[in-house]
């Protein structure tokens, strides 16, 4: 039955297959990667309060290092789908190796930055004498796995492009069993303190990317692609990310300003703001991987010069992320009592936090369509749009955000804001996905 002849309920039940096929793995695997660094958390905090402090510090920076290059798994995605559907596995493939290639090159020189220019940037960031040296010495080893980590980042998107969500769950699963089983190994084991736990991860990163180039390159082999770097696609996926790398670099913009006012709100503020990202982060893995199976849906009908498909795929999955925002919002409301004693007994924490949670469940319906669309149209390969779109999002986001703590409101305010910066997203989505000039089909953009 084709795409056009099935009715309209067999069409939402195909939909329905592919995006839970695509979306579950993906979920789980969005999951174990803050995991790693729970893991290192548990295990370096018996160490002592200065190498816990040390290692938050030095986590926070290679965790915004690496999620600024997370447009190599977005464009890879992307691209390598848009060849799947029009049937060219071997430029697909090939079209993955660049990105891979790409993902060294990178790595290579956060590491050339990194290494010397380890204790300014700890420094730069804050650190207490006694907890700098830790910072520095996990920085400087941890850095070394970055071309790794970028490594799995870009051979993720090449996967996900192929329709393969499974593939790194599986990997991420057994990294972070190697990552737990090495940092007890390595801190306690072999006695390295810090240092073990840093070359633990560095271990697991560098075995994660071993696992999915073994997979790529025995793709390659099977469907004749080359393995050489190739200059000219590798500055094509290049090109490829710089949209998807403004896009980032406003949405944590977002998130720092976010932070910044709530700081300056009162301790209270702050911690309550800290208790509520770390849960609307954990409800945007949920969210984000539905937009993973946007990202290879998508691409895949496009590159078949599809566009009905990619339009009904759309709108499903539109569904699917409204469903799941309204699922998420009621279960915040209801896990409130038994969610806040979790992290905090300050009673002034809890009174900041709980109004701020009834903003942040009732903007989950919204923040579904945001997701889905934001994956949409990765999947068509519109990042010059996502990257204005996240632009004037930043725009009208910064000055009312900066404004909350002169007219008041508080940390309920602050929330509100944010609703608001997700609502602007979304109608920037919404109307580019409405004006159908996202719909450009073949095997490449």
């Amino acid at each position: 039955m084709t795409q056009a002849s099935a009715t309209p309920k067999a069409t939402r039940r195909q939909h329905d297959r592919e995006i839970v096929a695509l979306a579950v793995p993906a979920f789980g695997a969005l999951v174990a990667e803050p995991l790693f660094v729970m893991v290192d958390s548990a295990i370096v905090g018996h160490l002592g309060t200065a190498q816990l402090a040390g290692l938050g510090i030095a986590s926070a920076l290679l965790t915004t290092a690496v999620s600024v290059f997370v447009f190599l798994a977005y464009a890879t995605t992307a691209a390598v789908a848009r060849r799947m559907g029009a049937g060219d596995l071997q430029a697909a493939i090939r079209q993955g190796m660049d990105g891979i290639w790409l993902a060294l090159l990178l790595g290579a020189a956060v590491i050339a930055v990194v290494l010397p220019t380890a204790p300014s940037i700890v420094e730069l960031f804050g650190a207490s004498d006694t907890a700098a040296p830790y910072a520095t010495t996990y920085l400087r080893i941890s850095a070394l796995g970055i071309p790794a980590m970028l490594v799995v980042l870009a051979a993720t998107g090449v996967l996900r492009g192929l329709q393969d969500t499974k593939t790194p769950l599986y990997v991420a699963i057994a990294g972070f069993v190697a990552n737990a089983v090495l940092n007890v190994g390595l801190v306690y084991g072999a006695d390295l303190g810090i240092a073990g736990s840093a070359w633990g991860t560095v271990i697991a990163q560098c075995g994660m990317a071993a696992a999915y180039l073994e997979v790529v390159v025995r793709g390659a082999r099977r469907h004749g692609a080359s393995l050489r770097p190739d200059a000219l696609g590798i500055r094509a996926s290049a090109q490829a990310g710089v949209p998807l790398l403004v896009r980032t670099l406003s949405l944590r913009a977002i998130l720092m300003i976010a932070t910044a006012v709530a700081a300056r709100l009162g301790d209270a503020d702050i911690a309550a703001h800290q208790i509520i990202l770390s849960l609307w982060s954990l409800l945007a893995f949920a969210l984000d991987a539905i937009a993973i199976a946007g990202q290879a849906i998508i691409g895949r009908y496009l590159g078949a010069d599809d566009t009905d498909g990619a339009r009904q795929a759309c709108r499903r999955m539109v569904e699917w992320g409204i469903a799941v925002g309204v699922a998420l919002g009621l279960l915040v409301i209801l896990s409130r009592p038994l969610f806040l004693p979790l992290f905090t007994g300050d009673s002034a924490v809890k009174d900041a936090a709980l109004p701020a949670l009834v903003i942040v469940a009732l903007s989950q319906p919204i923040c579904g369509v945001v997701f889905v669309l934001d994956g949409v149209l990765m999947g068509a390969g519109d990042g010059p749009y996502l990257a204005k779109a996240m632009i004037l999002t930043l725009v009208v986001f910064a000055p009312v955000a900066l404004l909350v703590p002169t007219l008041g409101g508080g940390l309920t305010a602050l929330w509100a804001a944010m609703t608001l910066m997700m609502t602007v997203r979304m109608l920037t989505l919404w109307l580019r996905s409405r004006s159908g000039h996202w719909l450009v089909t073949g095997a490449t953009r």
